[in-house]
């Protein structure tokens, strides 16, 4: 199951971490914010004053915790105006991050996609290829990884066909599942899906984000 998550972390001086439990997963951000949108959230000790404004939001939270964590298994981030600026003067501010765990299986491998009860996947984004040359690169000679361009056009096509709307599925990471883009390539397949329209929502310092 791929679980969309949101962190709330308050400031200042809390750090938000991410943290996948999957080899080979990694982390794609969904939305950030660093300000106040409720009254609620972190609000305990605080004076009314300082929880009013509902309307505030930092211009570069989403770049800023982008460009920090998309593509790594862990990365942390800290709630402070020193990275994201002071969007609402006099207002206690949290940063709230929410996101998706992108599973990743290396070439011969089955991806497993599961949503809980109630619920049922909805594909994203797939490729089957290569986009870096660190992914699945385990014992393999650099002439298999060094081709970083490598895609298969019709990747989401296929995995959404076996895959859309069903509560579980399986797809095997094959040139005879996908077809083969870039002979003598090491290959890997990467899904982004969710589980209909629910996610997981946590109110702590530290958000995990977990495949099973």
């Amino acid at each position: 199951m791929i679980s969309a998550g949101i962190s709330f972390v308050h400031e200042p001086h809390q750090q938000s971490s991410v943290k996948q439990r999957l080899l080979d997963g990694i982390i794609q951000i969904n939305t950030a914010n660093y300000g106040r949108t409720d009254k609620t959230t972190c609000s305990q000790g605080r004076p009314s004053q300082q929880l009013q404004n509902t309307n505030c939001f930092s211009p570069n939270a989403l770049d800023f915790v982008s460009k920090s964590c998309n593509g790594l298994e862990i990365c942390e981030v800290y709630a402070t105006h020193m990275i994201f600026t002071d969007p609402c003067f006099g207002t206690y501010k949290y940063l709230a991050i929410s996101y998706f765990c992108l599973p990743i299986v290396c070439e011969h491998e089955t991806s497993a996609l599961t949503c809980g009860h109630g619920t049922v996947i909805h594909i994203q984004s797939a490729n089957y290829g290569r986009t870096d040359s660190s992914t699945c690169s385990n014992g393999r000679p650099p002439a298999q990884l060094s081709k970083t361009d490598c895609y298969t056009l019709n990747s989401q096509t296929v995995v959404a066909s076996r895959c859309e709307g069903k509560s579980s599925c399986s797809i095997l990471a094959s040139n005879s599942v996908f077809s083969d883009p870039c002979v003598g390539t090491f290959k890997y397949l990467n899904i982004s899906y969710s589980c209909g329209s629910k996610c997981k929502c946590y109110c702590i310092e530290k958000l995990y984000c977990i495949v099973f």
